[in-house]
């Protein structure tokens, strides 16, 4: 009895491989934190791009000078592309590009128009504020575009370019804790610089990116 007592005794002493023993139970909590972490960076990321995405667009089609063709809005959504990045876009992801003009017309009739309208991406989402051609003859746009009480206006002899920009991000992992929070979505306008003459064109017959 005396030399069972004193191998519990010795066992119960004995520290040999506690260090292991804790490292395997506190494991699962440091992967844990570091790829909660790490998807928490990748999503904020995520977000930073897409809001630059935005503005680019707008920024860009906005600084096509004399007159815009279609190979600007090829050439405008290729810049989108480079912006995602690792991103995968053009597959997540959908742009819209929106001229936004006044609509010429007089009386109850006169507002603002979408002129033209052009989209990237294979998201299938719908223009949030309406599509090519509202606004034209009647005064649906007299507020502009945008959430209301911070909708956007062009001046007469310009236009705005309003940018809608969606997409829906793919967790690295977690997923199931990140259900409805995965859309993101942004808004940018900039007046269009040094362009009097409004109408697109196609020089080039291009594929229209129409939405």
């Amino acid at each position: 009895m005396t030399r069972i007592r004193k191998t519990f005794q010795d066992l119960i002493r004995a520290t040999d491989g506690v260090g292991m023993v804790e490292f395997a139970f506190s494991l699962p909590i440091v992967l844990t934190v570091l790829f909660a972490g790490l998807e928490l960076v990748n999503y904020v990321f995520a977000h930073m791009r897409i809001n630059q995405i935005a503005m680019t667009v707008a920024d860009n089609a906005g600084r096509v000078r004399s007159v815009i063709d279609e190979s600007n809005i090829y050439e405008v959504f290729a810049g989108a592309e480079l912006v995602g990045g690792t991103l995968e876009f053009s597959k997540n992801g959908r742009i819209v590009l929106s001229s936004l003009e006044p609509n010429g017309q007089t009386g109850a009739a006169a507002g603002q128009m979408i002129n033209w309208q052009r989209c990237y991406g294979a998201m299938a989402v719908a223009p949030k504020y309406g599509v090519q051609g509202k606004g034209r003859t009647d005064s649906t746009l007299s507020a502009g575009m945008g959430e209301a009480g911070n909708q956007i206006t062009s001046a007469t002899g310009t236009a705005v370019m309003f940018v809608e920009v969606t997409y829906n991000y793919k967790p690295i992992m977690f997923s199931n804790f990140m259900k409805g929070n995965t859309l993101m979505r942004y808004e940018a306008a900039f007046n269009v610089r040094e362009r009097t003459n409004q109408t697109i064109t196609n020089a080039q017959n291009l594929t229209v990116r129409s939405c």
